[in-house]
C-alpha cells in the first residue's frame, strides 16, 4: 500500500489520479535522490484525487467575468493575490500605481494586473476566477468539504507514512488529519500553502484557531511548510507562529526555495532538495 499520499490542489478538475501521478512520482524521486534519500517504487505513491468535484458540465472554464467575483470571500482573496504578485514581480502594477489606462472596477483592475504576472502566466481571466471560486466552495459548502476530505481518507492506510500537499491541498490534507487522529503518518509536508491567511483561510480552519494558535494535525511528528518567496498563494510564509510556535511538543519547519517564473507549480517543489528531505525523514523513521 502506499507509503507517500499526495494532495492535489486549486485547478486540476480535468485531470485524475493517474494523471497526476505521472507528473507527482518523478518529480518526488527527483527530490528523493538530490536528497540521497530513498526511491519510492509505483505502488508506494498515490495521489487523492478531488478535482472532478470541482468540474463543471459545459466545454472549458465557466465563462465568468469580474462580475461574477462575488463580494466578501471572493474579492478578499484577488486582493491577496493582487498585493502579493505586485510586491514580488515588477510587472504587476499593485492597487495604488497609477496606470495610463486606470479601470474603475477593483476587481478588473486586479485581473488586469494579475494577467502581467509571470505567476500567472498563461491563465486567462476565466480560469483566475474559477480558481476563486474553488477556494471559496471549499470553505462555503459544508457538503463538498466533507467530500474532498473522504477523497483522502480513502488512500491513507495503515502504511501511510507521509502525506504531501499543494495549495489548497495542504488545507485539505491538514483538516483530514485532525479529523482522523489515529491516522499513522508521521510527515507532513505542505507546498505552496494557503494556511496561514488569516481571516480567509487560517480562521475557517477545522478545527478552528484556539488563541491564536492551530491545533497540531493528527499524530504528525514533523511538519515541514515550503514555500517560494514569489508563490502569491502561500501568502503567509512563515507557519511555525500559527500551529508550532515552541509552546509545545510540536514544531514547524518552513523552508523557502527558489522555483523560478512559476512558483506555484508542483513540480519544482517536489523537485526541491528541502521537499526531498522531509519526504525521506518520514519514510526512513
Amino acid at each position: 500500500m502506499a507509503l507517500i499520499v499526495g494532495v492535489h490542489g486549486i485547478g486540476q478538475q480535468l485531470k485524475g489520479r493517474n494523471t497526476l501521478k505521472a507528473v507527482w512520482l518523478p518529480a518526488m524521486r527527483d527530490g528523493l535522490e538530490l536528497a540521497h534519500g530513498p526511491v519510492p517504487a509505483d505502488d508506494e505513491v498515490t495521489c487523492a484525487f478531488y478535482g472532478d468535484l470541482f468540474r463543471g458540465k459545459g466545454l472549458g472554464d465557466p465563462p465568468y467575468t469580474a462580475k461574477d467575483v462575488s463580494d466578501g470571500f471572493e474579492r478578499e482573496l484577488l486582493e491577496h493575490w493582487w498585493r502579493t504578485a505586485a510586491a514580488t514581480d515588477p510587472e504587476v502594477p499593485g492597487p495604488e500605481d497609477k496606470t495610463k489606462l486606470r479601470t474603475p472596477d477593483p476587481v478588473q483592475r486586479a485581473l488586469n494586473a494579475l494577467s502581467k504576472s509571470r505567476f500567472f502566466t498563461g491563465l486567462g481571466e476565466r480560469a483566475l476566477i474559477h480558481f476563486i471560486k474553488q477556494v471559496h466552495r471549499y470553505f462555503a459548502e459544508p457538503e463538498l468539504r466533507d467530500q474532498v476530505r473522504d477523497r483522502v481518507a480513502r488512500e491513507v492506510d495503515a502504511d501511510t507514512r507521509v502525506l504531501v500537499a499543494h495549495s489548497l491541498g495542504s488545507v485539505v490534507a491538514y483538516e483530514a488529519l485532525c479529523a482522523h487522529s489515529g491516522w499513522p503518518v508521521r510527515v507532513l509536508v505542505t507546498l505552496g500553502s494557503p494556511l496561514g491567511i488569516p481571516n480567509l483561510i487560517f480562521d475557517r480552519l477545522q478545527p478552528a484557531p484556539a488563541g491564536g494558535l492551530g491545533a497540531w494535525p493528527g499524530q504528525v511528528q514533523r511538519w515541514v511548510n515550503v514555500a517560494d518567496r514569489g508563490d502569491a498563494v502561500a501568502l503567509v510564509k512563515q507557519l511555525r507562529p500559527l500551529f508550532g510556535d515552541g509552546s509545545r511538543d510540536q514544531d514547524v519547519a518552513d523552508l523557502e526555495v527558489s522555483n523560478g517564473a512559476r512558483a506555484h507549480d508542483i513540480s519544482p517543489y517536489l523537485t526541491a532538495v528541502e521537499t526531498g528531505h522531509a519526504i525521506a525523514a518520514g519514510l526512513a523513521g
